[in-house]
């Protein structure tokens, strides 16, 4: 334990930058239906390897797929994690970023994680707003800014049925009357029910969509651990996807052993729900991919025993095999360590034909990866419902020639004129991408 410790003090004098092992396969390998999953490679040090966040330059940007553009839909804004539109264009952005939660950053652990986390731009206060963007003369830029709701609590997901808003805080589910067109509302929330939180709360981000028929939330809550290292007691009703009932606001766990889900969407040719996960680290560069996948009603993932179906962590003690036996593995892999969070399907876009029918998946950035992962936006193609094919990069240069991150997207989503919204929570801006005219 002693030698643990002093690894991360080492890790962190040495600069918190690549630290530890480097990975042996490419990025593609760790993509797919049947990605390449190498022997663990747990490390004294474990691999820390940031890309420190500076935000762009005086007009930079990412650079587009062929065939489309890319430019602004709303800058200056304070940590822009993710996003709803709303029936009449109206978009909403979450503006938030982790809660105080001190007794995960207790210890060396906690205290070095608290120092990557700070490097990498998620270090800063969250603001706890909702905001609205209005493009009312539809030229693509957002001219109407206004705070939509305040002093909210980590907010992350948004969705609205009929004139009930839901917001997802990290530690409870909220409900607001919302009018038709307005700019804020003032009036008090309602609670739905509680969500797991408290101050290890290590997973914060809870998101929520709603059932096609409006009876049902789907509200994810990720894993209060790497791999369960706080003990399995402090993960009650984590690492699952909620099934909660709008009438009541009882609940019941939908699919669990999901480490971290983020995104959550209705595939539009089968109705499946399916879900973008972060899975475990700290063994190594190559393992383990994140994933997109279908969730099955009553489906268990494998957190923390086992990831990708059944290979078995070897960390995680007391071990229980008859749930790995049970583990479901994923639909796709979407490269390791990349830390996919936004996921929308294509359905209503306008841009070019090669992006009309799969998902479109923002990709926050690998810290637990050398060389890095992710820091882009990726489609994956489907077909007859699943994925068919292989990624196609949407959006990339968020990382500068010396590594550092301009910007890191989050939330993805189609605005009402087709056009896909990227939050970008370095750089502060939404961005927009539209087909090339």
């Amino acid at each position: 334990m002693r030698k643990t410790r002093l690894a991360f003090v080492i890790a962190l004098a040495g600069g918190l930058t690549a630290c530890g092992e480097s990975s042996s396969l490419q990025v593609s390998d760790g993509t797919g239906p049947s990605p390449k999953l190498p022997e663990p490679n747990k490390t004294l040090i474990p691999t820390v390897n940031i890309a420190p966040a500076v935000g762009w330059p005086a007009g930079g940007k990412p650079t587009a797929a062929a065939g489309t553009q890319v430019a602004a839909f709303a800058e200056g804004l304070d940590h822009p994690r993710w996003l709803y539109v709303l029936p009449n264009g109206d978009v909403l952005v979450a503006e938030t970023n982790a809660p105080p939660k001190p007794d995960d950053s207790s210890g060396i652990r906690g205290w070095v994680m608290k120092k990557v986390m700070g490097k990498a731009g998620a270090g800063v206060p969250s603001p706890n707003r909702i905001t609205l963007l209005r493009d009312a003369d539809h030229d693509g830029v957002a001219e109407t800014r206004t705070v939509f709701l305040q002093n909210l609590n980590s907010p992350f997901g948004m969705t609205l049925v009929g004139n009930d808003l839901y917001v997802a805080d990290t530690d409870r589910l909220l409900r607001f009357h919302y009018e038709p067109g307005a700019t804020e509302i003032k009036t008090q929330p309602i609670k739905v029910t509680d969500l797991p939180g408290g101050t290890l709360n290590h997973h914060w981000t809870k998101n929520v969509i709603a059932s096609k028929d409006g009876s049902k939330l789907y509200v994810t809550v990720g894993s209060n651990s790497n791999v369960g290292e706080n003990g399995l007691d402090k993960e009650e009703g984590r690492a699952a996807i909620w099934e909660v009932d709008r009438a009541t606001g009882n609940h019941r766990i939908f699919a669990s052993g999901i480490r971290n889900p983020n995104g959550l969407a209705w595939e539009p040719t089968t109705g499946a729900l399916w879900t973008a996960v972060n899975e475990r680290d700290e063994i190594g560069s190559d393992l383990v991919p994140d994933y997109i996948t279908s969730v099955k009603d009553g489906g268990f993932y494998g957190w923390p025993f086992s990831y990708y179906g059944q290979h078995v962590d070897e960390r995680v003690k007391p071990q229980n095999l008859d749930l790995v036996a049970k583990a479901i593995a994923p639909d796709y892999a979407v490269g390791p360590h990349t830390a996919s969070l936004g996921l929308t399907f294509a359905e209503g876009n306008s841009l070019p034909a090669q992006f009309k029918e799969g998902a479109f998946i923002g990709q926050h950035g690998s810290w637990n990866r050398k060389p890095h992962s992710g820091y882009k936006v990726i489609f994956v193609p489907f077909s007859a419902g699943k994925p068919n094919g292989t990624p196609v990069d949407v959006l990339t240069g968020f990382l500068d020639k010396d590594e550092n991150a301009l910007g890191r997207p989050v939330g993805v989503v189609i605005d009402q004129q087709g056009d896909l919204l990227v939050a970008d929570d370095v750089g502060n801006k939404v961005w927009r991408v539209s087909s090339a005219k």
